[in-house]
């Protein structure tokens, strides 16, 4: 059996769900047959969600300053403690300043230690946009604080749900600026970035759908002209370079989705946030309506075209849920699958 990896996983905004998503993950021994995993959080914050989920008997939290000194043995969770959260102050579901920094602080220090090689991977909880704002740093998610602190201008991120995956021409800006961010050479460069990671995963030969932007994409220039200007030489020059793109065309986006689940493409281009992020949560989140909770919140988030690899949950903080030990740990799991699966392929 090759080494199992070592996996950071950032306990997310101490507010939210993350403590309790990763202890209820960790209860699952499979997990510690596959990997090492090790939680980059507050130590105090599991040891409180160990008591509300009952689980004293089950579980023991080992406090550690060094991924050296972690046990990686089931019934024991590592946490490398930053201790950046008064408990006396600590409120579940709540936006702080406190919350804000310590959720952002773990997120540095696990791609700081992915860098110098300590971990051979990260996976990410949720941290809360305003909360880290308001504790000074200045982000609209995680993609963006990789990229800055590993120094990449070259990336994106790709949505994956079972064998529906999806990367994005742009993410976290308004509709109107995502329109004119769709040019021939991101688009082009995001091809690219999704044929590559399609082979991180073990997909040898890439099939690669590329959504249009308009309705019937643009209809020969009838309802815009982003198709013709600039995706479709994008598509062109990246079948030029060798890259599968089995329609050659943009796909209309009311029908490339259906298609991606039939099986034409391993993934999907799209050309903004939810145009990408709708289908897969419609796939992934499944909330049932007589007992008014989520079955499956599942599916994760990684960021390509980094030195190292992230994946993250597909979720949000669960503010509403944090703290209630009612969360499902499905999409943490599926995050922890993926990046075994890239670190076993690197």
């Amino acid at each position: 059996m090759k080494k199992r990896p070592i996996i950071g996983i950032t306990m997310g905004d101490p507010a939210g769900n993350g403590s309790e998503l990763s202890v209820k993950v960790l209860l699952d021994k499979k997990v510690y047959e596959t990997c090492r995993p090790i939680i980059i959080g507050d130590a105090n914050c599991m040891e409180a969600i160990v008591k509300i989920l009952k689980k004293e008997n089950d579980i023991k939290i080992h406090t550690v300053k060094n991924v050296k000194d972690a046990f990686f043995e089931y019934g024991t969770i590592d946490v490398y403690d930053m201790g950046m959260v008064n408990m006396e102050k600590h409120i579940y579901g709540k936006v702080s300043k406190m919350c804000g920094e310590a959720a952002f602080q773990y997120v540095v220090k696990v791609i700081e230690l992915a860098i110098n090689g300590d971990i051979d991977a990260t996976v990410t909880n949720a941290l809360n946009k305003e909360a880290i704002n308001m504790a000074g740093h200045h982000y609209s998610g995680h993609t963006e604080i990789y990229a800055d602190y590993t120094h990449t201008d070259k990336y994106t991120m790709m949505l994956a749900h079972e064998d529906l995956r999806v990367v994005h021409v742009s993410t976290h800006v308004s509709l109107r600026q995502a329109c004119d961010k769709v040019k021939k050479a991101r688009v082009l460069e995001v091809i690219r970035i999704a044929n590559e990671g399609c082979k991180a995963i073990g997909i040898e030969n890439p099939k690669i759908g590329v959504a249009g932007l308009n309705p019937h994409s643009g209809e020969n220039g009838l309802f815009g002209t982003e198709e013709i200007e600039e995706i479709q030489p994008a598509i062109d020059e990246a079948i030029a370079e060798g890259i599968c793109i089995p329609e050659g065309i943009p796909t209309p986006p009311d029908t490339i989705f259906s298609k991606a689940l039939g099986g034409w493409y391993d993934i999907v281009v799209a050309m903004y946030h939810d145009q990408g992020h709708i289908p897969l949560k419609v796939e992934g989140f499944h909330y049932n309506k007589e007992l008014k909770k989520w079955d499956a919140v599942s599916g994760v988030n990684i960021t390509l075209g980094i030195p190292i690899i992230r994946v993250s949950v597909d979720h949000g903080t669960g503010f509403d849920l944090a703290g209630k030990g009612i969360s499902s740990e499905l999409s943490l799991a599926n995050s922890i699958d993926y990046a075994i699966r890239l670190a076993s392929n690197k």
